[in-house]
C-alpha cells in the first residue's frame, strides 16, 4: 500500500531541491568558476603568483569600461539626489559591504560632505567590517529591516553591491527601497542577476573567474572599488566641488590638508604662497571661499553669498550663474 508523503517530508524535499537549485545557479556564475590561467596556483613561485594575479588584474579596467554608460547614469542621479537634499546609501555584505563602507567614509574628508549625505549599510552591522558575519547576507528580512531603518524616500538613491548579484540581503533591501520611491542601482560582476532586476540601473563589470576561485575580494572587489570611485568622484565634480581638476572642497583639519589647500589655491589662481596663505586666512580657512574671492575679485561676504546661491558649486559661484543647476 502506497502512502502519501507527510507535510514535513514534502517541506524537506522542497528545501533539498531549493539548495540544489541554488548550488546549480552558483556554479553558473563567472565569479565562482575556476580560472584556467591559475591552474596549479599553489605550486607556483612567489614571482609567478604575482605575475598571474597582475595579468588577471589587467582585465578589470576593460570590464568596467563596458559599464560606463550605466555608471554615468548613476553619477547624474547621485548628483541630483544630493543636490535635492537626498542621500546616497550603499548597501552590501562581506567584501562588497566593506568596499561600500570605505567609499562612504572617504567622502566627508575628501569633499567636506555632511556625514549623513553618503551612507553605508553593512550586513551584520559595523562589527562585520572587521569580523566575519557573512551568515547575515542570506537573510531577506534583515536586508529589508536595515534599509527600512533609514526610511528611504524619492530623494534618495540606494546602491546595492554584490559580486554575485544574488545576495538575498542586498536584493531585498534594494527592492524595498525602490518600492518606497527611491532611485536604485546595482553594482555586480555577473549578468542577468536578481540584484540587477531589482534595481533601476544595473552596473555590471564582468571581470571573469577569480585567480582563487570564489575569492571575490580580488578582481570583483577591485572592479567594485573602481566603480564607486567613479560614482562619488563624478557626482561631487558635477556638484561643483571640483574646480578644473582640483579638489577645492577640501576640509583643512590637519597640517597636511592645510598645505594641500594652499597648493590648490596657488595652482588655481597662479599666485604665490604668501598671497594664498593670507587669502585662506581672510576666507575663514575655506578654500572654496578663497577661490571665489580671488577668481571673481570679490570680498568674503560676497563669495559666501555666491556659494550659497550656487549650492556650493565653485565654478558657478565664480561666474555668479546658477542657471546650469
Amino acid at each position: 500500500m502506497q502512502t502519501s508523503p507527510t507535510t514535513q517530508e514534502t517541506a524537506g524535499t522542497q528545501e533539498k531541491n531549493s539548495k540544489k537549485d541554488q548550488a546549480s545557479l552558483l556554479q553558473q556564475l563567472t565569479t565562482e568558476s575556476q580560472n584556467e590561467a591559475s591552474q596549479g596556483f599553489d605550486t607556483k613561485s612567489a614571482l609567478d603568483i604575482a605575475r598571474i594575479i597582475n595579468h588577471e588584474d589587467s582585465k578589470i579596467a576593460a570590464a568596467v569600461k563596458k559599464a560606463l554608460p550605466e555608471i554615468a547614469q548613476v553619477i547624474d542621479q547621485v548628483a541630483r539626489s544630493l543636490r535635492d537634499g537626498g542621500r546616497l546609501i550603499y548597501i552590501g555584505a562581506g567584501s562588497s559591504g566593506r568596499i561600500a563602507a570605505l567609499d562612504s567614509s572617504e567622502c566627508p574628508p575628501t569633499y567636506s560632505t555632511a556625514p549623513g549625505q553618503v551612507q553605508y549599510i553593512m550586513a551584520g552591522g559595523p562589527k562585520a567590517l572587521a569580523s566575519a558575519v557573512e551568515v547575515n547576507e542570506d537573510s531577506e528580512e534583515l536586508g529589508q529591516r536595515d534599509i527600512a531603518r533609514r526610511r528611504p524616500t524619492r530623494k534618495d538613491i540606494v546602491v546595492g553591491l554584490s559580486a554575485s548579484g544574488r545576495t538575498p540581503y542586498v536584493v531585498s533591501a534594494v527592492a524595498y527601497a525602490r518600492a518606497r520611491g527611491a532611485k536604485t542601482a546595482a553594482v555586480t560582476c555577473n549578468h542577468d542577476t536578481p540584484l540587477a532586476a531589482a534595481a533601476d540601473i544595473a552596473i555590471v563589470a564582468d571581470v571573469g573567474a577569480e585567480v582563487v576561485s570564489g575569492s571575490t575580494r580580488m578582481k570583483a572587489g577591485t572592479a567594485q572599488k573602481m566603480v564607486l570611485n567613479m560614482i562619488t568622484t563624478g557626482a561631487m565634480t558635477r556638484l561643483g566641488y571640483v574646480y578644473e581638476n582640483l579638489m577645492v572642497n577640501v576640509h583643512m583639519q590637519n597640517s597636511k590638508l592645510v598645505e594641500r589647500g594652499i597648493r590648490i589655491l596657488m595652482s588655481a589662481c597662479k599666485i604665490d604662497r604668501p598671497t594664498a596663505v593670507e587669502t585662506i586666512k581672510s576666507a575663514g580657512r575655506s578654500v572654496p571661499v578663497a577661490l571665489v574671492m580671488l577668481k571673481a575679485r570679490v570680498d568674503k561676504p560676497e563669495a559666501v553669498r555666491r556659494l550659497a546661491k550656487s549650492d556650493g558649486n565653485v565654478r558657478l559661484a565664480i561666474e555668479d550663474n546658477v542657471l546650469e543647476l
